[in-house]
């Protein structure tokens, strides 16, 4: 597929994806959904791959859904829209691999959606935050009323879903939304440092860390635990006993 909305670049082991529809502030639309998941099929089973950072490109991260798309839509076709939406950030979220949102300036509606599919987020100064569907006598179609009470908490959660209030890159660190806040200058250099800090971990680890973490939330803790438990004797023949041993030795693993 040849992209016009995604711009996908290599830095070392990460993949740096810019949105890229700056007119529309990145809206949303079709046509982003498309790319966004052929891309998802062209990564996921790329080796050499160990994180992936998105962000936007010019003053917007994601500033919604494309409302020129949606506003002639019948109900059926709002439904088919969210569930295309919903499947594409579901499929974003189990990449073998961390997610880092690199958030750059409006992270609104169905941006901030993307960004909570996401596996966590840091943020420029510039950042802003909100769930606007109210406004428009709608509520979010991409899994927002979910993600976002799972993040934060039911108060700050419906604070946000039922007011429309647009809140700052500080309010959302105080919410947990967002991890890290950065200078504007700083946000791209700051998401590759944490992506080559990753790729330095154990490469098994690193991915059954996000398995194993994001399966739990939707099991019993008694469950979550279980599943931890087997998934912990996996590296032990392989990449644990490399890690192991160069800690015996004082030397650097070799993963």
């Amino acid at each position: 597929m040849e992209y016009t909305i995604l711009k996908p670049s290599i830095e070392g082991a990460a993949v740096l994806l810019t949105i890229s529809r700056p007119s529309a502030l990145n809206a949303l639309n079709t046509r982003f959904f498309e790319e966004m998941d052929h891309f998802i099929t062209t990564i996921a089973a790329d080796p050499g791959i160990r994180t992936l950072i998105i962000t936007g490109e010019g003053k917007a991260f994601v500033a919604g859904a494309d409302i020129a798309e949606m506003v002639d839509k019948s109900p059926e076709e709002a439904r088919a829209f969210s569930a295309v939406g919903q499947k594409v950030f579901n499929r974003l979220g189990d990449l073998p691999f961390p997610v880092i949102a690199a958030i750059n300036g409006f992270a609104l509606g169905g941006g901030m959606e993307l960004a909570m599919a996401c596996d966590f987020r840091i943020a420029s100064t510039n950042a802003r935050f909100g769930q606007p569907e109210v406004n428009l006598g709608l509520i979010p179609g991409y899994a927002g009323t979910q993600r976002l009470p799972r993040l934060t908490n039911l108060a700050d959660a419906l604070y946000l879903l039922t007011t429309g209030e647009v809140i700052d890159a500080e309010t959302a660190l105080h919410m947990r939304l967002v991890q890290k806040i950065t200078q504007p200058e700083e946000l791209l250099n700051e998401a590759k440092r944490l992506a080559v800090l990753i790729a330095s971990k154990g490469p098994l680890a690193v991915k059954l860390v996000k398995e194993v973490t994001r399966k739990g939330l939707e099991m019993s803790f008694h469950d979550a635990e279980k599943l931890e438990q087997n998934h912990f004797g996996d590296p032990f023949n392989n990449e644990g006993k490399e890690g192991m041993t160069a800690f015996l030795e004082k030397r650097k693993p070799v993963w």
